[in-house]
């Protein structure tokens, strides 16, 4: 994209990543934001307030060095919430909407294992992870075997897909499809 897709205007206002907050927090669960950019933090910031007058935490959390991708900061979310299902949510999908976010979670709801969404392909990036200890303890050992590939680490894991409008999940990382968006939204 040649710069930070987290602080790019959204057709609907402010940025990419503030859109992405206000529609996780309609969901009404609490939002844990990781982030290696102290510059998203600070974004964030006056969210936290707003979103907590609606009954909504939301906790900003500096990623440590290293940051190797999503797989390392996966393990950590899941250090973190033991227990917890957690929605993993990217902040490049700016059409993401939140019946595609219910659908995904309804789906979820009951099973154990990882469910994630699909549309041409699969979309790991916007899935529930259960932080189940059995799972803690693969992806543990995955990265500490020096595993960072996403999808190569779901391959030995329960994963069901959940399909999703393609548009919902159009995932933006060019120019082009920037423009793209900006002139169907138009």
């Amino acid at each position: 994209m040649g710069r930070d897709k987290a602080l790019l205007p959204h057709p609907q206002g402010g940025c990419w990543l503030e859109r992405s907050l206000r529609l996780l927090a309609r969901l009404h669960v609490p939002i844990s934001l990781m982030s290696r950019w102290p510059a998203h933090l600070k974004r964030a910031a006056p969210l936290v307030g707003e979103l907590a007058a609606d009954g909504v935490s939301l906790e900003l959390l500096l990623e440590p060095p290293p940051t190797e991708g999503p797989l390392q900061a996966l393990g950590r979310l899941m250090e973190r919430y033991p227990q917890q299902r957690l929605l993993l949510c990217p902040v490049d999908m700016p059409a993401l909407d939140e019946a595609s976010l219910r659908a995904l979670e309804g789906a979820a709801a009951g099973s154990p294992g990882i469910w994630i969404s699909r549309a041409d392909r699969p979309q790991p990036l916007l899935g529930i992870y259960p932080s189940d200890p059995d799972r803690r303890h693969r992806l543990s050992q995955a990265l500490a075997a020096g595993e960072r590939s996403l999808q190569r680490w779901l391959a030995g894991e329960e994963v069901r897909q959940l399909p999703l409008g393609a548009a919902a999940l159009a995932n933006v990382n060019t120019p082009e499809e920037l423009r793209n968006l900006n002139t169907s939204r138009t």
